[in-house]
């Protein structure tokens, strides 16, 4: 089920580098979710850092995919079997999610006849089916723009038009970020999380990276300069995010523009060290980063549900607790689905 590696990893070499960054990547989102947008230090040194985690997940998916159909005499085949999974997990996921958030209505013990048609008023075709808006899994967002940026990579891959692509993706991300933190400098209403603004560009630049694997792998630095600019990348992206928030109260960004530096330093990376993380538990870990990205909201409500009946909400602001929060949320998700997945194992017809 994971589709970040496990739907494109049928039979090429396996690079245990992308896994061993998504460990890492998954982290970060889960950090994202759990501290509090208040918490001006945790804030400041984890939210801003781990902005290049969707970004980058987006861009292994489409180097992955990349590295599968470019040569495939059957593409269409493999294009039409990896979108219809990521599909299957989606309408998977946002049922279960639709679920729990009616048992969670219904048991509020408020107007719940209210809630229910708030509820269901907001599930409209466009949230459900393009933004992955309208339930209480607003992760689920990334797995149906991961959908519909691949069908456009494959669209211009086949029209021979991956260039064309690259540039007009490349401005709609830029247009995209004034609807999110650079709108104190001019401001678009549009949502700017979706696969148009986001998805698009970093599955295309995987895909890119893919197409020009060869060239890639011909130039080599030393590790120590990945390292250095690898770490001045994620200091700008973090400084970059932190002026941006100050700024006239702007909006926070779900990316900036130095997160597409980052993301090509990762990818230089990742590609010259494939082997990098093999037989770590952490690469492991990786390796299941869409079930822990899927799973973790619901773990991180039930938490805070299960904190707050024990009269323990006010903990929120403290730094050494939303590190432990993470911690638990992150540990409790990987746990979930390697017994979700177990059992789907036990059950043929679930495979």
């Amino acid at each position: 089920m994971s589709v970040i590696t496990g739907i494109e990893g049928e039979s090429m070499e396996r690079n245990f580098a992308i896994d061993f960054v998504k460990f890492f990547a998954i982290a970060a989102v889960v950090v994202i979710h759990t501290f509090p947008s208040d918490d001006k230090l945790g804030f400041f040194l984890l939210d801003n850092f781990s902005r290049f985690a969707v970004p980058f997940f987006f861009a292994a998916s489409g180097f992955l995919f990349g590295l599968k159909v470019i040569h495939h005499p059957k593409s269409t085949e493999y294009f039409k079997r990896y979108v219809t999974k990521l599909l299957k997990i989606y309408v998977s996921w946002l049922v279960f999610y639709i679920l729990y958030d009616v048992v969670r209505i219904s048991l509020s013990g408020g107007n719940v006849k209210h809630e229910l048609s708030k509820f269901i008023d907001g599930l409209t075709a466009l949230n459900l089916f393009y933004y992955g808006h309208g339930t209480s899994g607003y992760q689920l967002w990334f797995v149906i723009s991961l959908a519909w940026s691949t069908a456009a990579v494959y669209l211009f891959f086949k029209l021979k038009k991956i260039s064309l692509l690259f540039f007009l993706s490349l401005c709609l991300n830029i247009i995209g970020l004034f609807g999110q933190s650079y709108s104190l400098f001019f401001e678009i209403t549009l949502s700017t999380r979706d696969a148009l603004f986001i998805g698009l560009f970093y599955t295309t630049l995987g895909f890119s990276f893919a197409s020009a694997l060869p060239l890639i792998q011909s130039i080599r630095w030393e590790k120590q300069t990945y390292f250095l600019l690898l770490g001045f990348f994620f200091v700008l992206q973090a400084m970059e995010g932190y002026w941006l928030e100050k700024q006239l109260s702007a909006k926070h960004g779900e990316y900036f523009l130095s997160t597409i530096f980052l993301t090509v330093m990762l990818f230089l990376f990742i590609i010259h060290y494939p082997r990098l993380g093999k037989g770590l538990p952490i690469t492991k870990i990786g390796s299941n980063a869409l079930g822990i990205y899927a799973i973790h909201v619901l773990l991180i409500d039930i938490v805070d549900i299960l904190f707050n009946s024990l009269g323990l909400a006010h903990l929120s602001h403290n730094l050494l607790w939303n590190i432990m929060d993470a911690l638990l949320v992150f540990t409790l998700s990987y746990m979930t689905y390697r017994v979700l997945q177990y059992i789907k194992s036990r059950q043929p017809f679930l495979r």
